[in-house]
């Protein structure tokens, strides 16, 4: 109950806003921090509660991304069915992928993440539909109603999305479906042993995780109104996705979110700052400094 109410003062202060306040630029930087809690939220509930780490984070969003265009410019779709064809393409892919590679671990398992990435933005590359390697504009509204401007009522979507995410994950951390990960995070050989279908439930949190990834990539089209591979492939998803929970703590529904408040916050505090081209440099520097000095991350130090 006392979620469900913070989520509902989270959307009422992002609507508020997105509303009356008039910094164009406090906008961008908020849709790239609530779409980095989706991420993360996703990324932990495969790679934090279930142990098998993830590289592929941008093949999901490119794949929420592309799915919104195909869709758009084939039957020009309104908002809410371009980001449930993202999540259905999401969830799909992680589904393929886990089927595919989940028999593998440790390094192997994120080599072959990283193989489906390179393999999707190829196939991105020769796919003019799409746009190909030129990328692709897009027509969509440039006003809304009510919040004013397109981009707004965006970003109180991505509030939106973030809500339901973090609640999904806080679900996974006290069910059944949970404690299964965890067990096979801990010793998968033991958690087989006592029972748990291990390659069903990583299945299913591989597609879970990817149905989430890829609905908080359907919006970057039209919040960009353009976007190509670089965009959709970026390496900063990769790096981010992985980063975030690792700073805040994996294995808790909380640990995703303070990471990337904290992470994606300092990002945009850098691209304003200094230079956009910085952020991958500020993620790995973060990341090496919690590794040493709290590899548990803020969690497990406080917790300390």
């Amino acid at each position: 109950m006392r979620f469900a109410a913070g989520g509902l003062v989270v959307l009422l202060l992002a609507a508020l806003a997105a509303r009356w306040l008039a910094n164009d630029y406090l906008f961008f930087a908020a849709f790239v921090v609530l779409q980095f809690v989706v991420l993360a939220t996703a990324w932990n509930i495969l790679g934090g509660y279930g142990g098998y780490v993830n590289f592929g984070t941008g093949a999901f969003v490119a794949t929420g991304a592309y799915a919104a265009v195909a869709l758009q410019k084939l039957a020009d779709l309104p908002l809410p069915l371009l980001v449930l064809a993202g999540t259905a393409a999401g969830a799909v892919l992680g589904s393929a992928l886990g089927l595919l590679t989940l028999r593998l671990r440790g390094i192997y398992f994120a080599i072959a993440t990283l193989a489906i990435t390179i393999i999707l933005e190829t196939v991105v590359l020769n796919w003019d539909y799409v746009g190909g390697a030129r990328g692709i504009t897009l027509d969509r509204p440039h006003e809304d109603p009510f919040f004013g401007t397109y981009n707004r009522m965006l970003v109180v979507l991505m509030a939106g999305m973030a809500v339901v995410a973090v609640g999904i994950a806080r679900w996974v951390g006290v069910s059944a479906f949970g404690r299964a990960l965890s067990a096979i995070r801990d010793s998968e050989d033991a958690a087989e042993a006592c029972g748990v279908p291990t390659l069903r439930r990583k299945v299913q949190a591989a597609t879970l995780s990817g149905a989430m990834m890829g609905a908080a990539g359907a919006p970057l089209p039209l919040y960009l109104s353009f976007v190509d591979h670089t965009a959709a492939f970026g390496l900063n998803y990769a790096v981010s996705a992985m980063a975030m929970p690792m700073i805040g703590g994996t294995g808790h529904w909380i640990g995703p979110v303070i990471g990337a408040v904290l992470l994606g916050t300092a990002q945009q505090a850098v691209t304003v700052t200094i230079s956009s081209e910085v952020n991958v440099l500020i993620t790995g520097l973060l990341l090496i400094g919690f590794v040493v000095a709290a590899p548990r991350g803020i969690l497990g130090w406080l917790g300390r």
